[in-house]
């Protein structure tokens, strides 16, 4: 049949040869080879790739593929590990890899607003600023240096700099619309093209959220405020010896952060476990009956490497004294709670760690690795790309010792990231705490939590699914293990800000108001449902 999809496919496939170099074709037989796996055990199936090098490419891939009837997934660098990586949800997609599209506009940095396209990566904008000499701060989170700033924005991701929620740090969108029109904004179609950046909010409804974490046009520009350097940053580091103590730990961080906005960015709260995977290789002889670590032996390990109940990690910016007075307040607020808080600047901590190398092999192992851990903490916070999070999925299976360039993907490993919402209360955070811990061994997961504040009403809790792609039992205990906890979280209102990939349509409640009146947006706007076809959204793919 010449209308089938295979003919549709080829056809299209042929037509992304012509318009991208068929150098930047991918057929469907050499997806896995190119992205790897997903990291959550879904497989990575699509119909196939095309890398295009401008917009204008994109535009009229997107036209093709809209007369042939083919779904397009568009990705910015395909490294959105734990959440589905470059997997469509629909896996007669093609994926569109925008990675060659990475031109930095700094036309507008002299007021703090930088335009990027979606293949710019941490790295590469940390190198540009360096370069022309602008002393501003990179919006990092864990991910590293690989990771695409526009891409984490748009999925609404953040990190502990001083723009903690990278999406309200963005200005501007531009888009290719299903119909191949580019959106922009009210301000900017009335003239204002200079100032459109300035103001995120614009003229008329605000359109550029569909954007994110949605299905209704290909973000080819963000325009994103940068955090100047500040003349000041330290990190604090505070131990909370007692699990009977992290309720008043919630309220103290809670409190902290409401008194110094601007200068304390987000507090994370790691539990020992958590603590523990970033500084041992794992203790695979030492699991109970549960087939996790044994909690005799994590008392143990967290003794010998002085590791408490909980900690906490964040960051103060600012002038010297702003810094000051938040030291003050910070040890007011945790006094009699945990232990007394240290402040340190990155440039010390270096100085310590490259002090602590010169000792002979075997003196102060807990106190050297407890430096490797907080030094790479501490680059984050400088604003400077760090696979801080990368390591720990490979903890399970040898460590990443001696790995350079880290891509869970392309390694196949295992990873699910669980992030719920959770109310900034103590009843709230401990009655979170206690279900994930309890789901987590229930399917033979390490319950690796980590609570970080959004704001001072809400923490963003992640917890890591690890398991071996290479094991089907682990894979589908990996996978139960996930859906449990999202159904047990649910029952007391934790429920994700996110979702992997192929978990996206566990999400949809058909009858909910907002996911009717989104079918109708989609509908209107998509009406081949070409653009990610079940991301995010209630419709399934018409043929």
């Amino acid at each position: 049949m010449i209308d089938s999809y295979p003919a549709r496919l080829a056809t299209l496939l042929m037509q992304a040869g012509q318009i991208c170099g068929s150098d930047h074709v991918i057929a469907a037989d050499g997806v896995v080879a190119r992205y790897g796996s997903a990291t959550t055990g879904a497989p990575l199936r699509a119909g196939g790739a095309v890398v295009p090098g401008s917009v204008e490419e994109v535009r009229e891939l997107l036209l093709a593929a809209t007369k042939q009837r083919i779904p397009l997934y568009p990705v910015s660098t395909g490294n959105n590990w734990g959440y589905g990586a470059a997997l469509p949800p629909d896996p007669a997609a093609v994926i569109v890899d925008l990675h060659r599209l990475n031109q930095i506009d700094d036309s507008q940095l002299d007021l703090g607003v930088v335009t990027l396209e979606p293949g710019v990566t941490q790295q590469q904008l940390a190198d540009f600023l360096d370069t022309r000499g602008y002393d501003f701060m990179v919006p990092v989170h864990g991910g590293g240096p690989k990771c695409s700033i526009v891409g984490n924005l748009l999925e609404r991701g953040y990190g502990i700099t001083p723009h903690t929620d990278h999406f309200a740090a963005v200005t501007a969108i531009e888009a290719l619309l299903p119909n191949g029109e580019i959106f922009r904004s009210a301000v900017h179609a009335s003239g204002g093209a200079g100032v459109d950046a300035l103001f995120k909010w614009g003229a008329g409804p605000y359109l550029d959220g569909l954007f994110t974490q949605g299905a209704f046009g290909i973000v080819t520009r963000a325009s994103v405020v940068l955090a100047p350097r500040p003349e000041r940053v330290e990190s604090f580091v505070f131990r909370i010896a007692d699990n009977a103590r992290l309720g008043e730990a919630v309220v103290a961080v809670r409190e902290i952060i409401r008194s110094l906005p601007g200068t304390a960015a987000a507090i994370n709260l790691m539990n020992a476990r958590r603590v523990l995977s970033m500084m041992i290789p794992f203790p695979a002889d030492e699991l109970d009956r549960d087939g996790v670590v044994r909690s005799e032996r994590i008392a143990q390990l967290a003794k010998e490497y002085r590791v408490a109940a909980w900690t906490g990690f964040g960051a103060l910016y600012g002038t010297p004294g702003a810094v000051r007075a938040a030291r003050t307040l910070i040890r007011r607020r945790l006094r009699g709670i945990s232990s007394r808080p240290i402040f340190i600047r990155p440039g010390l901590a270096r100085s310590a760690a490259s002090w602590l190398d010169r000792l002979p092999a075997g003196w102060a192992a807990q106190l050297r690795a407890y430096l490797a851990t907080l030094n790479k903490s501490l680059v984050v916070v400088e604003g400077r790309p760090a696979e801080i999070a990368l390591p720990l999925v490979y903890w399970r299976q040898g460590g990443a010792e001696g790995r350079t360039g880290l891509d869970p993907a392309r390694d196949q490993r295992g990873l699910i990231w669980y992030a719920p919402l959770v109310p900034a209360r103590p009843a709230a955070v401990e009655t979170y705490v206690a279900l994930a811990d309890r789901v987590c061994r229930e399917h033979a997961i390490e319950p690796l939590i980590t609570l970080t504040t959004l704001s001072d009403r809400c923490f963003d809790s992640t917890v890591p699914i690890l398991f071996d792609t290479s094991d089907e039992e682990e894979v589908a205990r990996g996978q139960r293990c996930y859906r449990a906890l999202v159904a047990a979280g649910k029952e007391h209102g934790f429920v994700p800000y996110r979702y992997p990939a192929h978990e996206m349509q566990h999400l949809i409640d058909a009858d909910a108001t907002c996911w009717r009146w989104l079918a109708e947006l989609k509908r209107a706007t998509d009406p081949a449902n070409i653009l990610s076809p079940g991301r995010y959204a209630p419709l399934p793919r018409s043929d």
